[in-house]
């Protein structure tokens, strides 16, 4: 009996121990399907705080994109106004300079012919060679300036000497026979023919360069000369105020102008060059040449007579326009400089019409139908054979 209690007692305690197994087992259960749940969650957490960081990270890369694209097209519209400022800057600065060559170049003409016709006063070669020495100053101001003036670096040192100026003497020779019957030119000729009467320097250039040089002018060239010799004829025909001198002297004036074009390329590099030094030794020695000059041409015998020379009108005009006749170089200078030879030569047939104009409204002078045809022709001319030969110089 006791046994099989024991035996009873010990059934029950197995079945107590396999209960307890049991819940054992399902506590286990649980533990591992919560663990299973909180690493599952843990798992769906990394992977929602994962999605979030791409979420953001993809934000932040948008927003650099956007800033580096705003960043960029700021930049795109800065350098492209910048570029419209660079272009507008320099339009204005060409303007300026083509104002700057209109003004000296009618302004020297105008001057010249203000002191021979209002001021009477009828001494051209004295008028040549007080602006000569006028513009010999402003040389050796504005050489020894130039250093500290950076608009004025193209100039060079102040320099003469003897050995240098013997051999640019024949060149000086030639340029004081252009200035000289260029200012005998005008003495005799109305404003509005001047550009007529000087007009043939192109033909003359055509042929000096054909019998010096050896060189053949094109067709379209020569076709250009024919033009300008033809309006020459015409305009000099039906000039009201006609003058057998003024023709004479502005015939001469266009050839020494040529045959200065031609010889200047033989001696400048005498000058190592540079057009600017040889303009020193130029202007120095044709103060030297010009002053016997006036007293062959018996000026100086009445010259102390005339009243005007005792006015300050009249010896500020003669600076000033000795200012003008040295700006007139830079003011070429620098329209090439900051154009082009052609534009250079569209502004010189712009500049002969509008001084025609202005001659005709300043003085009144009278222009019959086939004179004004004749300065057509002269001026359409001139402009056609300039862009010939800067087609020809591109080749």
């Amino acid at each position: 009996m006791y046994n099989n209690n024991n035996n009873n007692g010990g059934g029950g305690g197995g079945s107590s121990n396999n209960g307890k197994e049991s819940i054992g087992i399902d506590m286990d259960d649980n533990n591992n399907g919560k663990d299973k749940d909180n690493y599952s969650s843990s798992n769906n957490n990394e992977i929602e705080i994962d999605e979030i960081k791409d979420d953001v990270n993809a934000s932040l890369i948008d927003i650099a994109q956007q800033k580096q694209q705003q960043m960029q097209q700021q930049q795109q519209q800065q350098q492209t106004l910048t570029l419209q400022q660079q272009h507008q800057n320099e339009m204005t600065k060409i303007m300026m300079v083509i104002a700057f060559y209109f003004f000296i170049s009618i302004s020297l003409v105008f001057l010249n012919k203000l002191l021979m016709k209002n001021l009477d006063f009828k001494y051209p070669l004295f008028i040549t060679w007080y602006q000569q020495i006028v513009s010999f100053v402003m040389i050796f101001v504005m050489c020894k300036i130039a250093p500290g003036v950076p608009a004025l670096n193209f100039l060079p040192p102040f320099e003469f000497k003897y050995e240098t100026a013997q051999r640019v003497m024949p060149l000086t020779a030639v340029l004081t026979m252009m200035i000289v019957f260029n200012n005998l030119c005008l003495e005799y000729v109305e404003v509005s023919f001047y550009q007529v009467a000087r007009s043939l320097t192109i033909c003359f250039s055509i042929l000096l360069t054909y019998l010096i040089l050896k060189s053949k002018t094109s067709y379209k060239a020569s076709m250009a000369c024919g033009i300008v010799f033809f309006g020459f004829i015409l305009g000099s025909a039906g000039e009201i105020n006609f003058s057998w001198y003024g023709i004479v002297f502005g015939l001469l004036s266009s050839f020494f102008v040529a045959l200065y074009s031609i010889y200047v390329k033989r001696i400048l590099p005498v000058c190592e060059g540079n057009e600017w030094k040889l303009s020193i030794y130029n202007t120095a020695i044709s103060i030297v040449f010009i002053l016997p000059l006036i007293f062959l041409g018996g000026e100086a015998s009445t010259l102390l007579q005339e009243e005007v020379l005792y006015t300050g009108e009249f010896w500020l005009v003669m600076t000033i326009a000795g200012a003008m006749g040295y700006l007139i170089s830079i003011a070429i200078f620098m329209q090439i400089k900051h154009t082009s030879p052609l534009t250079n030569a569209i502004s010189g047939t712009v500049k002969a019409c509008v001084q025609t104009i202005l001659a005709v409204m300043i003085w009144g002078n009278e222009i019959s139908f086939q004179n004004g045809f004749g300065i057509f022709l002269v001026i359409s001319g001139s402009f056609y054979y300039s862009y010939v030969r800067y087609q020809e110089m591109r080749k």
